[in-house]
């Protein structure tokens, strides 16, 4: 019960890791605001846990601001943030469109900006407070067939940096955990979107990896409970890498 009697909210909660994570989290003794596009979903992961649900879009920041004033209205401020909302649209670089990267850069990138913008005064104004973006070895290494997506995580990872350095001095962390293949709905969209070739790019992220396995959800989200926790106390500013050894720097 390491977060006994904390606030938590988790952005792309309904599904995936999103929904390990809060499962997670509440499991130690938060109470969580399950966040998502997806209502319905964000409802059935809030009854089971315990939870309170608000639809959430993060690509809009009138949908970001409104979600967050109600869960710190409704539960109480947020002592713990989760940026996880995520997305892709799988194809070779050279095929897409730049419709295609406003709405990947949207979810991936500008969404953890926006939440991240409207949740940090508060944390700060109260000298205190647990940040983790979910990031991806797509930022560090790179993903054929995920240009944009890879460039939007590594993102995700500068401006943990910069939140961090910034923060510190208010007693607000902000790391990132950066996943490998994880088995969730998003990954395995690619043998559907792609066919043969999503199949063979999803097997070669298997194979980078040195556990030669899919991660799952709830192996990501032990991750990033400890990095909300008081156990990661000391530790700011890194992204920690959830990917089976897939990419050893």
């Amino acid at each position: 019960m390491r977060l006994e009697g904390r606030t938590a909210l988790v952005t792309g909660g309904a599904s995936g890791i999103g929904a390990a994570t809060c499962r997670r989290l509440a499991a130690e003794g938060a109470t969580v605001a399950v966040t998502d596009v997806n209502a319905e979903g964000a409802r059935a992961v809030a009854e089971e846990i315990g939870g309170r649900a608000y639809e959430l879009d993060v690509r809009s920041t009138g949908s970001v601001r409104s979600a967050v004033e109600a869960a710190e209205s409704d539960l109480a401020p947020l002592d713990i943030l989760v940026n996880n909302a995520g997305y892709d649209e799988f194809g070779f670089f050279v095929n897409t469109e730049e419709d295609m990267w406003d709405r990947v850069l949207g979810v991936n990138l500008r969404g953890v900006i926006a939440v991240t913008h409207a949740v940090l005064p508060g944390m700060q104004d109260r000298r205190g407070g647990r940040i983790v973006n979910v990031a991806s070895e797509a930022g560090r290494v790179g993903s054929p067939g995920s240009g944009v997506y890879s460039a939007a995580k590594a993102g995700v990872i500068g401006l943990t940096k910069a939140v961090a350095a910034e923060s510190a001095r208010y007693g607000v962390t902000c790391n990132a955990v950066a996943p490998g293949p994880i088995e969730t709905p998003l990954l395995m969209a690619a043998p559907e979107a792609l066919g043969e070739l999503g199949e063979r790019l999803v097997q070669g992220m298997v194979g980078k990896t040195v556990l030669r396995r899919l991660g799952q959800p709830d192996e990501v989200a032990a991750a990033i409970v400890f990095l909300a926790s008081d156990d990661a106390a000391y530790v700011t500013g890194q992204s920690l890498g959830v990917s089976g050894g897939l990419a050893m720097i």
